[in-house]
């Protein structure tokens, strides 16, 4: 009623003047209530012209986009669009926070690690983000209001799709796009909604698989020695032997003890570069103590089968750890010992960089090795031939242990090699990692 008073009150000032205009400008003859009411009736008149022009002011503005403000006019059409418009306004207010929240959700979808895809009752698909689009082989944009299985065709997703209630577990298939796996879960929300996740599981099968292999070879490999220990056992108890006989056997059961020792050795190495931190940077290793330790073994190993050539650098330091470096070269040269026959040449060379790194190079006249199994070389228990690797008591996990020891050292593996020709390993060490004193020895 507060828009009523003001409106009342403009009223009566209209009369009044009308009244007064109409009193002066009346004929003589005419009575005073005449004029009065004549000049009310005017003033009455006007009042309406006026607030109809108001009026019409605030229907033309509710008939544009309300962006501009409001008429500001007094009395009742004033206060009329003063409120439409603040409840214009609450209502864009709402409306664009509402927005706001939605593109916030979608955004954190859209930075899941995981595809999110959603489908309407007919299939079709409604939004995706681009990792799904990635997965899927689709098109954000293009592929919206497309029927999903129209798109994408693989049976085991269609059959999974058409499910009156989807299963609890998800379905596994080949990616569209034929590179690795998909595994997809459906659920229903909504008014016949469909939510659609999907994640690539190609590194977890790989892994899964590398387990398996690892654990299947683990036991391989101990069972065998295992069995050959358990057969001496009960000749030796069951069968008279021979002294000679008695020798050769402990012999061959010290061998197979040897064999099981050095891989649950490998193992547990293997096992520590897993699961310790990465060598600290400012312990630094002397390199000539270790490649003369080497060195000895390494002859002790060839029993002079072999020319065996080691560069002294002098006054080079590495930082890291001292045992795993140790580990990485001694593999490295055990390796070209066993793998190079009777007469062939084994070089040790270390050779600086102009950039400040270094390389440790380990190069043989040996066997060599074919093109295609160079990438799989550093994978646990991966032997270009088995027989030949256990014959010279090799654990299938030495260029394991030199890959790991190298990338906790921010160094690199490289492996060149030629069948009949030798090989050549390299463990290119970054300059953070190395310190000269003086000029490195040239290889040999």
């Amino acid at each position: 009623m507060n828009w009523l008073l003001p409106r009342l009150a403009a009223g009566v000032l209209a009369m009044l003047a009308g009244g007064f205009l109409g009193y002066v400008a009346s004929n003589v003859e005419h009575t005073v209530v005449w004029r009065v009411l004549a000049g009310g009736a005017i003033g009455v008149a006007l009042a309406a012209l006026l607030d109809t022009a108001r009026g019409y002011r605030l229907i033309e503005w509710l008939r544009g986009s309300q962006e501009q403000q409001a008429p500001r006019d007094a009395g009742f059409w004033g206060e009329l669009g003063y409120r439409v418009e603040r409840s214009i306004r609450l209502r864009e207010q709402g409306l664009a926070q509402e927005r706001l929240r939605l593109e916030q959700f979608l955004s954190a979808i859209e930075a899941s690690p995981n595809g999110v895809l959603i489908l309407d009752a007919a299939e079709q698909i409604v939004w995706c983000n681009s990792v799904a689009a990635d997965h899927f082989g689709l098109d954000p944009q293009r592929d919206r209001r497309q029927r999903v299985t129209n798109l994408v065709r693989s049976p085991a997703f269609v059959a999974y799709l058409q499910q009156e209630r989807f299963a609890g577990e998800p379905v596994s298939f080949p990616n569209p796009r034929g590179d690795g796996t998909l595994s997809v879960l459906l659920r229903a929300y909504g008014e016949g909604m469909t939510l659609v996740l999907s994640q690539d599981i190609t590194d977890r099968e790989r892994q899964e698989a590398m387990r398996r292999d690892f654990v299947a070879n683990v036991s391989h490999e101990i069972r065998t020695p295992l069995t050959v220990l358990a057969g001496f056992i009960e000749t030796m108890g069951n069968v008279p032997l021979t002294e000679v006989e008695r020798r050769r056997v402990l012999e061959l059961m010290t061998q197979q003890t040897r064999r099981m020792q050095t891989l649950v050795s490998d193992l547990l190495t293997l096992a520590q570069l897993e699961g310790s931190p990465r060598p600290a940077a400012d312990r630094w290793v002397p390199l000539a103590p270790l490649l003369a330790q080497v060195e000895s073994d390494a002859r002790a190993l060839s029993g002079g089968r072999h020319v065996i050539e080691f560069a002294a650098p002098n006054g080079v330091e590495i930082a890291g750890a001292q045992s795993e470096l140790l580990s990485a070269i001694h593999n490295l040269v055990g390796n070209a010992v066993r793998y190079t026959p009777e007469g062939g040449r084994i070089a040790v060379s270390w050779q600086p960089q102009a950039d400040g790194s270094g390389v440790l190079g380990v190069t043989d006249t040996g066997v060599g090795i074919a093109r295609e199994h160079l990438p799989r070389l550093t994978e646990r228990f991966y032997r270009v031939d088995g027989s030949r690797s256990r014959d010279t008591g090799g654990t299938g996990l030495g260029l394991s242990i030199v890959k790991h020891v190298a990338q906790r050292h921010g160094a690199e593996l490289q492996i060149d090699s030629e069948p009949g020709k030798g090989s050549r390993f390299r463990i290119v060490f970054p300059a953070v990692r190395v310190h000269a004193a003086g000029e490195g020895a040239s290889a040999p």
